[in-house]
């Protein structure tokens, strides 16, 4: 059975970065944006990621110019961004496409497991995963990192 732990990004800092690391945690993927109207939402996810990063939740920013051409930066440029702007220090990935054909081999899985309903519409987008790598959850750009039936979400997934 694929899970989430079968999937391996490239980290904003360089190398890899392998699902395999987060075995045991709940991980929150966000594809993200720095020039977009939702930007606000790093200030949410970096504040979920402090109160919760200590019972097993990770935030993983995946940074997209896929939507309005709102990250057209480079991985530094992202980077100095994130944390200038809102002191974001829960883990990024590489520059990545979300959706289409060229889009990285997670959102593809989650996509194909889910259906097209479930892959990205905007920036912002959020997948939660179980300890064990499972779906747990998909939530849409619009759903702020405060968002009640989330935190829900992540309590359970977190156990």
């Amino acid at each position: 059975m694929t899970t989430a732990h079968d999937f391996s990004f490239r980290s904003i800092d360089g190398g890899a970065l392998p699902m395999t690391q987060f075995k045991g945690k709940a991980v929150l993927v966000v594809n993200v944006a720095s020039q977009c109207g939702l930007t606000p939402q790093y200030e949410g996810l970096e504040k979920l990621w402090r109160e919760k990063r200590d019972k097993g939740l990770v935030v993983l920013g995946v940074p997209a110019n896929d939507f309005g051409a709102q990250e057209p930066g480079t991985e530094n440029e992202i980077k100095t961004f994130c944390e200038t702007r809102f002191a974001v220090d829960f883990p990024m990935t590489a520059k990545e496409h979300v959706i289409g054909a060229g889009a990285h081999p997670l959102y593809k899985w989650v996509t194909q497991e889910l259906g097209e309903g479930a892959a990205p519409k905007w920036n912002f987008h959020k997948y939660l995963f179980n300890r064990d790598g499972t779906i747990a959850g998909t939530f849409g750009s619009r759903t702020e990192p405060g968002d009640a039936e989330m935190g829900a979400a992540i309590d359970e997934a977190l156990g």
